[in-house]
């Protein structure tokens, strides 16, 4: 842990040296992700509701979602990249050190800029957590900090599992970009909304409505069992199998010979 933590010290020294583009690079990062909040401003302007759901309250779904998404990729950018890593043979260099892998890929990559989307989502819920209306208890923000820091562990998970896949094709597959940039998107709205197919989807094959959708059933009065509280809880054991898939993966790697 200490030397993953000296590792974040000197990415962020690395980029601290070119202040001027890392705080624009934070800004178009902010600019980028603030289009979506825009697109939901502008629904509601027609509408006032979505599937029973006010502003404010699908302003704490977007927020939740970007949270989370920001910190996975925040810290788990070098999984992002890792057919990069494959392709120009530093993972040879990595599995010859005497050091577990998991931490070198994560300490490969880390990109402070993508601090830009995190203040967002910190601004959004400044504004939807008193907004919403919820009367806020101890349980209600227990509830609303698992679901960012499950979430985050959800999305982690994800790009573990596009990372395992290079182990097999080099190349990164795009269409996992579906779950991680695609359930970024998708969670702007509680997954209710597009449906009852999809919502299974998202609750037994990707656990992305586990720490978004039930959870804020509980905040807002919707549920009152304490089982959609600990919804966040049950998507833990998402990491399980991609783990075992990174392992496997791993198992399986021929070096390409860079």
């Amino acid at each position: 842990m200490r030397l993953y933590l000296k590792f974040v010290a000197m990415h962020l020294q690395s980029q601290m040296q070119y202040k001027i583009s890392f705080f624009l690079l934070a800004l178009g990062q902010f600019l980028v992700s603030f289009t979506a909040l825009l697109g939901v401003s502008f629904m509601f302007t027609r509408f006032n509701a979505v599937d029973g759901f006010r502003f404010p309250e699908v302003l704490l779904c977007l927020a939740t979602v970007l949270m989370a998404f920001s910190l996975a990729e925040l810290f788990g950018r070098g999984f992002d990249h890792f057919p990069r890593i494959i392709r120009s043979g530093e993972l040879d260099r990595m599995l010859v050190r005497p050091r577990p892998l998991v931490p070198q890929v994560l300490a490969s990559l880390i990109e402070f800029s993508r601090l830009g989307r995190l203040v967002q989502a910190i601004l959004v819920f400044c504004y939807a957590i008193p907004a919403s209306g919820i009367h806020w208890t101890w349980d209600k923000a227990l509830t609303l900090c698992l679901m960012v820091l499950c979430g985050s562990i959800v999305f982690f998970s994800l790009f573990v599992i596009y990372a395992a896949f290079s182990f097999f094709t080099i190349e990164g597959l795009e269409f996992m970009n579906v779950f991680t940039d695609g359930g970024r998107e998708f969670g702007r709205y509680p997954y209710s909304i597009y449906g009852r197919e999809v919502l299974r989807f998202f609750t037994y094959v990707i656990p992305l409505a586990l720490f978004q959708y039930y959870p804020l059933l509980y905040l807002l009065g919707r549920r009152t069992s304490i089982l959609y509280m600990l919804m966040p809880l049950l998507a833990l054991p998402f990491a399980i199998p991609a783990y075992a898939f990174w392992r496997y993966g791993l198992s399986k790697y021929n070096s390409t010979g860079s």
